[in-house]
């Protein structure tokens, strides 16, 4: 594997992994942040998400599966390990207890310290669970944004530009509630900061796992996992939280507004 589209793939995950510390900055920093702007903004995510994991990535698989198996198995293998992808994200979501899930949104309307600490405060206990609970669901998600930028670096830095800006409002989320818990601005922001490591540390061991392995087959199928992998963070979290951030509108033209964006950005390379 050449060593410097693997340094790339490392710096985009590291990138998308630590925005969360972009998130938990400004909560401290902004009184108040603007939520039309983060719904768009993560309805965008999503429309790039969906549309490069069903359009590129699970195409791309299937081509290197058919080619190594045949057209029937392959195809086959192509639509399980994309529901694979899909069934591993959502046990891991539904493992994770409500109280230190980051990704159960709740309605609100702005984000100001006072009224989003009473609105998340019954949500942490402990500012070290609450880091545990974003670390194991951004492991996959760091995992699924350095397998695209193995693959392609091209399709590696939507994903990881689509993943940071739904980390921003997770730590703008995380970050207030801790700090409300523990008195401690820094380490409220410095747990939320650290948590996003949970990507780039997913990445290293996903990679090193398969290393050993790694054929054709072996990262194909890790590849269409890799967009249900996607296609799930886009409908379970970043889609409802755009709903629940902002207008139901903001969201949708952000959702196209991605989808065109990313379907530029290839066609543009073909």
């Amino acid at each position: 594997m050449d060593t410097q589209n693997l340094l790339i793939a490392i710096g985009l995950t590291v990138f998308a992994g630590l925005s969360t510390g972009i998130g938990s900055a400004m909560a401290f920093f902004a009184r108040r942040t603007n939520t039309s702007f983060l719904s768009a903004s993560m309805g965008f995510s999503a429309g790039v998400m969906i549309y490069v994991s069903l359009i590129e990535i699970v195409s791309k698989a299937k081509d290197g599966l058919t080619e190594e198996l045949g057209i029937v198995a392959g195809s086959w293998l192509t639509a399980a390990a994309f529901f694979a992808g899909i069934f591993i994200i959502a046990l891991i979501d539904k493992v994770i207890p409500d109280i230190g899930n980051p990704h159960e949104t709740q309605k609100i309307e702005k984000i100001d310290d006072a009224e989003a600490a009473e609105k998340y405060r019954n949500l942490y206990r402990t500012g070290l669970f609450t880091a545990l609970a974003i670390a194991i669901h951004n492991f996959p998600e760091g995992f699924a944004t350095f397998m695209a930028a193995i693959k392609d670096v091209r399709i590696g830095i939507p994903i990881a530009v689509a993943i940071a800006i739904h980390n921003i409002p997770e730590g703008i989320a995380v970050s207030i509630p801790v700090y409300y818990a523990t008195g401690n601005r820094k380490k409220a922001f410095w747990l939320s900061f650290l948590s996003g490591l949970a990507e780039p540390l997913g990445a290293v061991i996903g990679y090193t796992i398969l290393f050993s392995i790694m054929n054709n087959i072996i990262y194909s199928i890790a590849f269409a996992a890799v967009g249900g992998i996607m296609v799930f963070i886009s409908v379970d979290q970043l889609i409802p939280a755009a709903e629940k951030y902002g207008k139901h509108h903001y969201a949708v033209y952000g959702f196209v507004a991605g989808m065109i964006v990313m379907a530029i950005s290839l066609l543009l390379f073909v």
